[in-house]
């Protein structure tokens, strides 16, 4: 009787390990099928459209996957200064950034800044939800590190900007291109992509409040670094 409670109670230890270990082997095959034919959704995505529908059942995403040499470089240099200008350096995780978001986040006392790269945002929108705490940071960055492993920036790149949230229900370049200005991802003005850069970190919140002021002048600093962002 006693070995066999130890055996239970071994196999109950035992089993959310092997739950990690299936999920985490779940995330790498994805990610390696992913190098070859384009995600026609993410997690993020998946969410967001389950919220709208509450509101209206109805209610469809605004996507339209483009290759990476249709999509304007200067939204990629934009982004790049923006939000990873070490993009192409990097292995995945830029851990001095991560570093000044947890003393950030130690002063308020609560997770206010994450610090991630474009491929840990690429990371959590292909597969996790939105809540900020440590625990999902983890499983971010071993994610990161899997997408790194397997793509080139490049091919990261261009999921990224195919998938990115833009707006109320609008994902990835061409959609947001079309969304707020009528061209295409491939016909951005130099003003245009530095803006839907800026757009980013709360698309949302300025798809509503276009007329920010901070939207505004961090346009302006964001289209004089464009020229520096080196693109992989």
């Amino acid at each position: 009787m006693k070995k066999k409670l130890r055996s239970i109670l071994c196999w109950l230890i035992a089993l959310p390990f092997l739950v990690v270990l299936v999920l985490q082997f779940y995330f790498f095959m994805q990610i390696g099928w992913w190098t070859r034919f384009d995600p026609e959704s993410t997690s993020f995505m998946r969410h967001q459209l389950s919220v709208m529908r509450e509101k209206n059942p109805k209610a469809q995403l605004k996507h339209q996957w483009v290759p990476y040499n249709r999509i304007s470089n200067h939204l990629k240099r934009a982004i790049i200064a923006s939000e990873d200008a070490n993009f192409s350096g990097h292995e995945g995780v830029d851990w001095q950034a991560l570093q000044k978001a947890y003393e950030k986040n130690q002063k308020k006392g609560r997770v206010v800044a994450g610090g991630s790269t474009i491929t840990q945002q690429l990371a959590k929108n292909l597969f996790l939800s939105g809540e900020r705490s440590y625990l999902r940071k983890g499983q971010e960055v071993v994610i990161t590190y899997m997408l790194e492993f397997w793509m080139d920036k490049e091919r990261i790149f261009e999921i990224y900007l195919n998938s990115v949230e833009w707006g109320v229900g609008v994902f990835g370049a061409e959609a947001a291109a079309r969304h707020y200005y009528g061209v295409s991802a491939a016909g951005l003005s130099p003003y245009q992509a530095a803006r839907l850069a800026v757009m980013l970190p709360n698309p949302r919140y300025y798809d509503v409040n276009r007329g920010s002021g901070y939207l505004a002048r961090r346009t302006d600093l964001i289209l004089r670094r464009m020229n520096s962002a080196t693109l992989p």
